[in-house]
């Protein structure tokens, strides 16, 4: 898609004015996320459940990887599916809510009042979820194509909703109770819902598209998808049901984790396929930070086994690698494949603005012009420093490696938000 002009006509392009925002509000979202990171790195040694961390993983859970992908997607569906985005009004409604609604509660998790405020926070992401979901649902239904792509992007979203409507229930249970326990018992069916059935569903129905496209490689294996499908839905119900019947024990929690865990090798054997079957020799910065994402994804859930291992035999003795797994998945696999994706299809959204009326002329410069290369490389090294040391320090309890790794991720954060606004700030040339 973005990059290969040739597949995108004018008729299924989505207004620059519907998508743009969604991507200014990403990237100064992840600013946010990264000050916060400097100012409070200290609480990320101990117990996970803490205002800064709540702060800080709403932040990019919504700010930065959310609202990022609504963007992306109501620029990737219409061409996905070969029709229209069924409403820019529908999208434009459901960034004014979540712009609204996400720092509203984001406040209130860093100021821990999960009152009124807080419910109307969460009440406003709520409905701007519901308005993407059925903008997207009417989108694919009136469309030409009806593939695994867009299941993976409807059930994905669904998901999302579930898991907004759900958080906002916790909410709610802070003030007055309407679970039998406490919101904290609930945390982890909350996080794992929104983890596995909105970001790494959608992030591989949208990636099984992308990443070949970008390579310009020929494999396809509908099938394959599929079986990822089928098999991260299936992890996800039967989590849902054994945390409901209080059945969830070592085994059911094992057995999830092998199951997610082959989910990934399989995805990861796609994009093996891909690459290995690419007409293009040369790999682009951007896709190369997608693909290592993909590696970062088995990180955290080798984490998550040794979570339940040192739960089962030093009880609470692992409340940090609990920490460094929530920290690898917001600031390691989804912001490494965002980094990576971000610099390929935003260019091509401002391309198309600027050049579409001039792109049979031959006479317009190439979409990945639009950015500085040598900034994204010197990003991309500053990220992987500070993911790295900032892991470590969460892991050995270390406020030194905390600090530096913290600097290392917020000047990745300012070098991400300049390209983006050299690529936004673009003039046409004669």
């Amino acid at each position: 898609m973005f990059g290969q002009q040739s597949n995108i006509s004018d008729a299924k392009t989505t207004s620059f004015k519907v998508v743009v925002p969604f991507y200014i509000y990403a990237a100064v979202s992840f600013l946010v996320a990264c000050i916060l990171l400097f100012l409070t790195h200290s609480s990320f040694i101990g117990h996970h459940f803490t205002p800064p961390i709540l702060a800080i993983t709403h932040t990019m859970a919504l700010g930065w990887a959310t609202m990022i992908i609504l963007g992306a997607s109501h620029q990737l569906v219409p061409v996905f599916s070969e029709g229209r985005l069924f409403s820019e009004n529908l999208a434009k409604i459901s960034f004014v809510l979540a712009a609204i609604g996400i720092p509203i509660l984001v406040y209130s998790f860093y100021v821990f009042k999960m009152n009124q405020f807080a419910i109307i926070g969460g009440g406003l992401v709520v409905l701007a979820l519901l308005t993407f979901l059925v903008n997207i649902i009417y989108s694919i239904l009136g469309s030409k194509q009806k593939n695994v792509h867009a299941a993976y992007i409807i059930t994905a979203t669904s998901w999302l909703v579930v898991t907004a409507i759900f958080g906002l229930l916790l909410i709610f249970n802070f003030s007055t109770p309407i679970f039998n326990k406490a919101s904290l018992h609930y945390l982890s069916l909350h996080a794992h819902i929104g983890i596995l059935g909105w970001f790494l569903l959608l992030v591989i129905g949208v990636s099984s598209r992308l990443i070949p496209m970008f390579l310009i490689s020929k494999y396809n294996n509908v099938k394959l998808l599929w079986y990822i499908f089928y098999l991260i839905n299936g992890v996800l119900l039967l989590y849902f049901l054994l945390f409901v019947l209080d059945a969830l024990n070592y085994i059911g929690n094992y057995l999830a984790i092998a199951l997610v865990l082959v989910a990934i090798v399989l995805f990861a054997y796609y994009c093996r396929q891909a690459l290995s079957q690419r007409l293009r020799k040369q790999i682009d910065e951007q896709v190369k930070l997608s693909l290592l994402s993909v590696l970062m994804l088995f990180i955290p859930i080798v984490l998550l086994a040794i979570v339940l291992v040192g739960l089962l035999f030093f009880s609470n003795q692992n409340s940090n690698v609990l920490v460094a797994y929530g920290f690898m998945i917001f600031f390691g696999w989804l912001t490494a494949i965002i980094l990576g994706m971000t610099f390929k299809t935003l260019p091509f959204i401002v391309w198309n603005k600027v050049y579409h009326l001039r792109a049979s002329s031959g006479k317009t410069p190439n979409p990945k012009d639009l950015f500085n290369h040598i900034i994204f490389k010197v990003m991309s090294v500053n990220y992987l420093i500070g993911f790295i040391l900032f892991s470590f320090g969460i892991v050995w309890s270390l406020d030194l490696l905390l600090n530096i790794g913290a600097v290392f991720l917020l000047v990745t954060a300012i070098l991400y938000n300049y390209n983006v606004l050299k690529i936004l700030n673009h003039k046409a040339v004669n």
